[in-house]
């Protein structure tokens, strides 16, 4: 028996080619929407359903998260906008943000690209739908992404906690609070191993509901994805406008709860949502601050511009000091200060 190295290989060809074909044997694409059909036709294009969902994963993260960073970028970059930062007399500089981005993109090549790929053949093994057509209904889909994101803000905010612990800040977290005033763009900018950390709470959510229900599609996934990484982006975006989401769901985290982290060090450890910091009191010393903010704004209101401004200076540069020191005591080179008992 001879080994004909070329029929064989011009077998398994056709095989694969049939059976990407036989995945829309059964179903009429014309009823289908234009978003199904195109999703139809991507799979049929790339005639392989594991590259055709790993490279549409990884695609859709580097698009969504360059497309909302690129506005604050913009942003930063017009003087107007100053009146609604957060931190004014910090914007970052073009040589600051293009060293965010190759640290961003050396993230995104090194740690998700292989998460993003290895994701779904193992979630579809728990059940979890790639190129199956209908989608979902949004009645379907919303309450799933709902639990991911309480599951998310959850896990993120204890393992945000940990991450602001000896060791774990010192040569993990650290590179994180480089920027005490953030930016869009450093939201994934972190050393690869809190990629992954925080990062398992955005798949991990998605991959257990997958394996207990059996009933989820990873377009679903996507809409979830994208609306985190917004989430993020914005976050970091150190920008606080009137029609900032904050202003209209109140529960919601938003910049101006995450710039104070970055700022102060402590406090408002949580990614979407409020709860858990008010829960667990780790958002007293933020709460504190804005007290501050509008007891200031209050008693300065008939003073000059350049007046109200000089102190905001002063009060950010007193927030960021005791945050330097929290800093230095999280990682180790400053003692904690000693309570006194008081018999």
């Amino acid at each position: 028996m001879t080994f004909n190295a070329t029929a064989v290989a011009a077998a398994a060809a056709h095989a694969a080619q049939t059976t990407t074909q036989q995945l829309y044997a059964n179903i009429d694409l014309t009823k289908l929407s234009w978003l199904e059909q195109m999703w139809a036709a991507w799979y049929i294009w790339i005639d392989n359903p594991i590259i055709a969902t790993g490279l549409m994963s990884f695609l859709l993260h580097e698009f969504v998260y360059f497309g909302r960073s690129i506005p604050w970028i913009i942003i930063d970059a017009i003087p107007y906008f100053r009146r609604w930062k957060l931190q004014p007399n910090k914007v970052p500089t073009a040589q600051e943000q293009w060293e965010c981005t190759k640290m961003v993109l050396f993230s995104h090549f090194t740690i998700e690209l292989p998460a993003i790929w290895l994701f779904h053949p193992m979630a579809e093994n728990f059940g979890m739908s790639t190129w199956q057509v209908p989608f979902p209904s949004w009645t379907t889909m919303l309450p799933q992404i709902a639990i991911f994101f309480v599951f998310e803000d959850m896990f993120h905010y204890f393992a945000h906690q940990a991450l602001h612990t000896g060791s774990l800040y010192k040569h993990i977290h650290k590179i994180h609070h480089k920027y005490s005033a953030p930016f869009g763009l450093a939201a994934e900018y972190a050393h690869p191993a809190e990629v992954f950390i925080l990062g398992t709470g955005t798949i991990a959510g998605p991959v257990l509901y997958c394996w207990y229900t059996r009933n989820l599609h990873i377009f679903t996934v996507y809409i979830w994805i994208t609306l985190r990484l917004f989430q993020a982006i914005d976050a970091h975006s150190g920008y606080d406008f009137p029609w900032s989401l904050q202003h209209i769901i109140p529960f919601w985290s938003g910049a101006e709860h995450h710039d104070f982290h970055h700022m102060a060090f402590t406090n408002n450890f949580s990614t979407s949502f409020r709860w858990c910091d008010r829960i667990f009191g780790t958002d007293n010393k933020y709460r504190e601050y804005r007290a501050r903010i509008s007891a200031q704004k209050a008693a300065m209101k008939n003073k000059s511009k350049s007046e109200r401004e000089e102190a905001e200076r002063q009060l950010i540069a007193e927030i960021e000091a005791e945050g330097l020191r929290a800093e230095a005591i999280a990682e180790g080179s400053m003692p904690a200060p000693k309570t006194v008992k008081v018999q």
